[in-house]
């Protein structure tokens, strides 16, 4: 049996889900910013953001817990359009955040490996996702069957230009996904 689980997020989990946001966030990703990431989190992980994005039927979010404690999130955009496919073709990983304890040790792969099985479960052709192009994630993702398909800037005004690039991946998915969820 397995010490990580992977459970859905109502608006009741929104201080818990809220504190491990920020704390992912801060482990990982405060280089990217002027302001230590301070403008990002109060855009994306205040209550309100969180809540309306929560209430959004085309997104799911997920509290990842390891040995019975959350250490992480992931939200699903559950219909959404990606290059030459349809938004019923396509589900985009829009987040995986892991407290730093919690990384290299399976959890992102176990996470992923769900976010297909969702993908499958909803007919979905393509998972996809934006990965910041100075992370270490990239080489994660494409271990984990992404393909880098195109690139994206940021437009942030807080945050440093040299971090604005995103690789747009994806991973279609294969015969042997699902052979894997017979």
């Amino acid at each position: 049996m397995t010490s990580i689980a992977i459970t859905p997020c109502t608006t009741s989990d929104i201080p818990r889900l809220r504190d491990i946001a920020i704390r992912a966030y801060d482990d990982h990703y405060t280089y990217l910013w002027h302001d230590a990431g301070a403008w990002y989190k109060d855009r994306c992980f205040s209550e309100e953001a969180l809540r309306a994005e929560l209430e959004d039927p085309n997104s799911a979010f997920y509290l990842i817990h390891y040995k019975d404690e959350p250490v992480g999130f992931m939200k699903l955009n559950i219909d959404k359009a990606l290059e030459d496919y349809t938004r019923k073709e396509c589900l985009e990983l829009e987040r995986i955040y892991l407290l730093h304890q919690a990384s290299g040790i399976g959890i992102g792969k176990w996470a992923v490996d769900f976010a297909v099985q969702y993908a499958l479960e909803k007919g979905k052709r393509i998972v996809w996702l934006k990965a910041m192009d100075s992370s270490k994630s990239v080489d994660f993702y494409e271990q984990n069957g992404f393909v880098k398909c195109g690139t994206y800037e940021l437009d942030f005004e807080k945050m440093k230009e040299m971090y604005r690039g995103m690789y747009v991946m994806k991973r279609e998915i294969s015969d042997a996904d699902i052979q894997l969820s017979l």
